[in-house]
């Protein structure tokens, strides 16, 4: 959001303000004041001027409506339908851009892990987040424990009790539906992440989906979204500039420890306990051979033996 009209906004979020008494605040002619006053109505935002401009009601959803009152260092680039927000945060990222959220109502060709495709129906949750991180390349995947850390914590603070599958699942109940997914994207060199993108999809609306996954909204009778972006953004900020404490976080809230686990990696296949997962994010497995470190691959929860 453009700074003087968040500055607008925030003048006149608790009282009346006279067109003239912003204009000397913010050091802009009042043509400007009244210009910013229309483009946030427009936005979707309720401005009254009876004895002054104050603001009444917030947009539900939206770009200025997300960025308005956030307390995480991210601009917001919102859009209607999107095919992809990960790609079009790639677009930003060759763009020299950083520390952006790209968020959509919908998603016209939304992907998964391997390429699966997501479906992303409008009025879900669809954001990706461009973001240089000081890290080198083999530690990037602390984003994704720090994604779905941020994914779980929010949903449970929502009322949804919400847990993570090895890497990126975010799944709820006893039997374990999927409620989001993560996927993270990365380019560097050698020594250095030039960027990094996680994209966070979550279903908001149960109706529709497949039978192994659920929507926040089968668990709670309603859910803020503009309220849930924040608390996500702003809890992600927090993580991931703490890696340790991402990790720490995620193994506290690990459905997938001290499980019996099948692990795919392309034709190879590992199945015993999953016992720890390591930092950036190595999950450990106890096998009749000894302990297995798989950095990537399919995780499946298998019955006790």
């Amino acid at each position: 959001m453009n700074e003087t009209r968040r500055a607008v906004l925030d003048a006149i979020t608790d009282e009346a303000v006279s067109g003239p008494d912003l204009a000397a605040r913010l050091d802009v002619s009042r043509a400007a004041v009244w210009k910013h006053i229309e483009a946030l109505r427009e936005a979707g935002f309720t401005i009254e001027s009876d004895g002054g401009y104050r603001l009444i009601e917030i947009p539900d959803y939206g770009g200025p409506a997300i960025e308005f009152d956030l307390d995480a260092p991210f601009t917001v680039e919102y859009h209607d339908s999107l095919p992809s927000t990960n790609a079009r945060a790639r677009e930003l990222a060759s763009e020299g851009e950083t520390d952006v959220a790209v968020i959509a109502n919908e998603q016209t060709g939304g992907r998964g892990r391997l390429d699966r495709a997501w479906r992303s129906p409008p009025g879900g949750i669809w954001l990706s987040v461009l973001c240089r991180p000081d890290l080198p390349p083999a530690h990037a995947p602390v984003l994704t424990l720090a994604a779905a850390v941020a994914v779980t914590e929010i949903a449970r603070e929502h009322g949804v009790n919400a847990g993570i599958k090895w890497p990126n699942d975010v799944l709820v109940g006893d039997e374990e539906t999927k409620l989001a997914g993560i996927l993270t994207e990365m380019e560097g060199e050698a020594d250095r992440v030039s960027w990094v993108v996680v994209g966070i999809g979550i279903n908001v609306d149960p109706a529709g989906l497949p039978e192994d996954a659920t929507g926040l909204c089968a668990h709670v009778d309603d859910i803020d979204r503009r309220a849930f972006v924040q608390d996500l953004l702003e809890r992600f900020a927090a993580l991931r500039a703490d890696p340790e404490g991402a990790l720490a976080a995620w193994r506290e809230h690990a459905l997938t420890l001290d499980r019996r686990v099948r692990v795919t990696i392309g034709d190879e296949t590992i199945v015993g306990m999953a016992r720890d997962v390591e930092f950036p994010g190595t999950l450990v497995v106890a096998t009749d051979d000894g302990p297995v470190r798989v950095h990537a691959g399919d995780c499946d929860h298998l019955r006790p033996a």
